[in-house]
């Protein structure tokens, strides 16, 4: 509720009635307003505020100082509405408010963001008279910047009769807080100009975090000359004008000023500690930062705060050190902060990241308080370690608990869509992100540019990306990579030119994704061409990213001996990947010879995982050298590695059906099948002849024909055709990369039931119409 619109007027002490306290805590002595007064005051010096609001309800006739004395009080410890509270009995006992009610109600209007009750106090202010006091005026600022009204703030400002620093102050630490960087330093210029008032030690701690959020080095260093020539360096508020100058250069990336800054104050407190911690962690200094951090421990715990142990934690999980992570937790609980809500999401993140989600779920549920943060670390958990599923689940508990998500929630959520290609699902998510008028930020647009291109909308994720209101280099690289793996190489180097055009400078993962672009499609000459540009022009020295793509651009176009000479000639020591990639085409390209080269290369580095085994055993394969695969296999085995199962998954109507190969588990597995062997019989009235090279055990031929027809991709895709409409697109998804004969059987499928059929495997995707596909069979 407002506040009551009752006009001002002395109170009548023929109207007063006396007021007899009743039993309890009170005395029961009848007291002149003197002695009622100073035991008022007792009490808030006590601060039995309770028991002062008793005394103050049996003052005979409550004068303007008693009611002060009790707002002031509200308006500084709480709770604010109280203050208000009584400043509405105030007016209602007819005592009318003077020069100091309005500053201390008004700092409660504030502290609540109370801006209907704010407004009507400015007016009883404006009645009385009041309006252009100093302190109420100042207090008036406050309460609107507060509320981010920066025109009435502006509009008190102007009308000031005098102004102190404190009230420039105001009107400053509102621009800071606001990060209006050009009014903030314009206001400091016309403080110096027109009233002539030098800035003090407060108006610098509120402006050095402006300057720290826009990196402005050259102006910090200006403040920070100004404190030593005015000597603010000596005054009481050294402690927090010293953490403001080394915060300010932390944060543009000087360490060295900001450790000669720290090693420069002769005290500091946990927020300094946490400043220099979290400066070297935003630099990536993360032993350095730790190191700090076991420096501050070593000067007491007094100094451990839940900001510096969140800098802490995420040098744990950007080390991946779980084990001083849970010592750091151990900690927590010791001193006590480990419920403090900063410090539980900053273990939830650690924990998330270093893919222990049993912990992380456990220390989610023991949490009392849960906030955004919170929800979005252990979303961001599932994703990362693929459980996207379970993700959409922490999303929906979230809605339940009404708890409103942000930002980098939606940016943790909307990847999940990707993993499991739900095109609904993705669908929805920007539908809330529109409604919650999250659309427009850069980082949400970037991720639904990936979402769409993973779900196999490729025009979707353009229609996102021209329609936003700005750019960055992450939004060009995701949709040139999104270009890439659907195979649209000229689409990809057309966006990269136009980049150039409208100003942005390429970076290292441009190229990447350029490079790989050009793979996808077959354009070999054109990705060379851009790997040089990319060190003659740009000077990027090449990453073993680089040098994969090149190997894969190579060898995927047959140019197996180039590649091979091309690793031999890398300035870096080639790693798996590298030599994987080439074993990979020669897989493609049938050379037997080459491939157990490369593999012998794979066996002294120590194989990242199964696909390397897989690759090399279906080299053999193919080759009908099926005892030299079955020997692969059992030093696959005996190492330990073992072969991911093919699975493929189809979105119908929001809900995901998995399919692994030969499955009979889904309910309309008899249709499924009975649909498979018809398209068989179609299929190879127009010539389809199975490929059994992709059979990798030693059977009879007609048992190979079957085992292709059952091939998870195929599955899904009958499943498709038996549930979607003729003019719907079939969308699916394989966990690995589609075999040759499947892909084949596809572009046969599309003519024999005239469908549209996108399958998004674990290199690219391939888009089948008309008996052809979008990667003219190059992948």
């Amino acid at each position: 509720m407002g506040l009551p619109r009752i006009h001002l007027r002395l109170a009548s002490t023929a109207a007063v009635r006396l007021h007899l306290p009743p039993s309890g805590a009170i005395s029961h002595e009848v007291k002149d307003r003197k002695e009622w007064q100073l035991e008022l005051e007792q009490h808030i010096a006590r601060g039995q505020l309770t028991f002062a609001r008793q005394v103050l309800d049996r003052i005979p006739a409550p004068d303007a100082r008693a009611y002060n004395a009790l707002i002031r009080a509200y308006s500084w410890r709480g709770p604010f509405h109280a203050a208000i509270d009584l400043y509405r009995s105030m007016l209602h006992r007819c005592v009318t408010p003077n020069k100091y009610t309005f500053p201390f109600v008004l700092k409660a209007c504030s502290a609540l963001a109370d801006l209907r009750s704010g407004r009507a106090v400015h007016a009883h202010a404006a009645a009385a008279s009041l309006h252009t006091d100093l302190f109420v005026s100042t207090a008036l600022i406050d309460l609107y910047i507060r509320c981010a009204r920066f025109g009435p703030a502006a509009n008190v400002f102007a009308k000031m009769p005098t102004r102190d620093v404190v009230a420039w102050n105001a009107m400053l630490a509102g621009y800071a807080q606001h990060g209006m960087y050009q009014h903030a330093i314009a206001h400091l210029l016309d403080m110096q100009a027109n009233d002539r008032l030098r800035p003090n030690a407060s108006t610098l701690v509120s402006l050095l975090p402006l300057l720290a959020q826009h990196e402005a080095l050259s102006r910090g260093k200006s403040v920070h000359a100004y404190c030593l020539r005015a000597c603010l360096d000596q005054e009481e508020e050294q402690v927090l004008l010293g953490t403001a100058l080394l915060d300010m250069y932390a944060k543009c990336k000087h360490l060295n000023y900001a450790c000669r800054v720290f090693h420069g104050m002769p005290v500091r407190n946990e927020v300094t500690w946490s400043a220099l911690i979290g400066g070297f962690v935003l630099c990536d200094r993360m032993l350095r930062a730790f190191s700090l951090f076991k420096d501050m421990l070593a000067q007491g715990l007094c100094f451990l705060s839940s900001t510096s142990v969140a800098s802490a934690l995420r040098v744990c999980a950007s080390l991946a050190d779980v084990r001083m992570g849970t010592q750091l937790h151990a900690l927590l609980a010791k001193s006590g902060i480990h419920s403090d809500l900063t410090a539980g999401n900053s273990l939830l993140s650690m924990y998330a990241k270093a893919g222990l989600i049993e912990e992380t779920m456990a220390l989610f549920d023991e949490m009392a308080v849960k906030d955004t943060v919170s929800y979005g670390a252990l979303l961001s958990g599932y994703v990362q370690n693929g459980k996207a599923e379970e993700a959409f689940l922490v999303f929906k508990k979230m809605q339940a608990c009404n708890v409103e998500p942000d930002v980098a929630t939606m940016v943790s959520l909307i990847p999940a869509c990707s993993h499991l290609a739900a095109l609904q699902h993705g669908r929805c998510s920007h539908g809330s992100v529109i409604i919650r008028g999250l659309a427009s930020e850069t980082s949400i647009c970037n991720a639904l540019i990936d979402m769409y291109a993973k779900c196999g909308r490729i025009d979707l994720s353009r229609q996102v990306f021209d329609k936003m209101a700005a750019w960055d280099i992450v939004s060009w690289n995701t949709m040139i990579a999104g270009y890439g793996i659907h195979g649209l190489g000229k689409e990809a180097t057309t966006l990269f030119l136009d980049m150039k055009k409208q100003g942005f400078a390429p970076d290292d993962v441009t190229f990447i994704c350029l490079i790989s672009a050009c793979s996808h499609s077959g354009l070999v000459t054109e990705g060379k061409r851009w790997f040089n540009t990319m060190t003659q022009k740009y000077g990027i020295l090449p990453r073993m990213e680089h040098y994969i793509c090149m190997v894969d651009l190579l060898a995927r176009g047959g140019f197996l001996d180039e590649a091979y000479q091309f690793i031999q000639s890398m300035p870096l020591k080639a790693d798996v990947r590298v030599w994987g990639a080439l074993l990979g085409a020669c897989r493609i390209h049938k050379n037997i010879d080459l491939g157990k080269q490369v593999s012998r290369m794979i066996q002294k580095l120590g194989p990242e995982g199964t696909g390397n085994f897989v690759l090399l055993s279906n080299i053999f394969s193919a080759a009908g050298r099926f005892d030299e695969a079955a020997e692969v296999r059992v030093i696959q085995k005996v190492k330990g590695f073992k072969k991911s199962p093919g699975c493929s998954w189809i979105e119908i109507n929001g809900s995901l059906h998995a399919f692994v190969g030969g499955d009979q588990s889904h309910p309309r597995s008899s249709a499924i099948y009975q649909e498979l062997d018809n398209i068989l019989i179609d299929i190879k009235k127009l010539g389809y002849q199975a490929d059994t090279s992709f059979v990798l055990q030693d059977l009879e031929e007609e048992e190979k024909e079957k085992a292709l027809l059952y091939h998870s991709e195929k599955l899904a895709i009958a499943f498709g055709i038996l549930s979607l409409g003729e003019d719907k697109t079939i969308f699916v998804t394989k966990n690995l990369r589609v075999c040759g004969d499947c892909h084949t059987a596809i572009k046969y499928m599309t003519l024999v039931r005239n469908r549209v059929i996108i399958v998004r495997d674990a290199n690219r995707f391939h888009h089948f119409k008309n008996g052809q596909c979008s990667c003219g069979d190059f992948w």
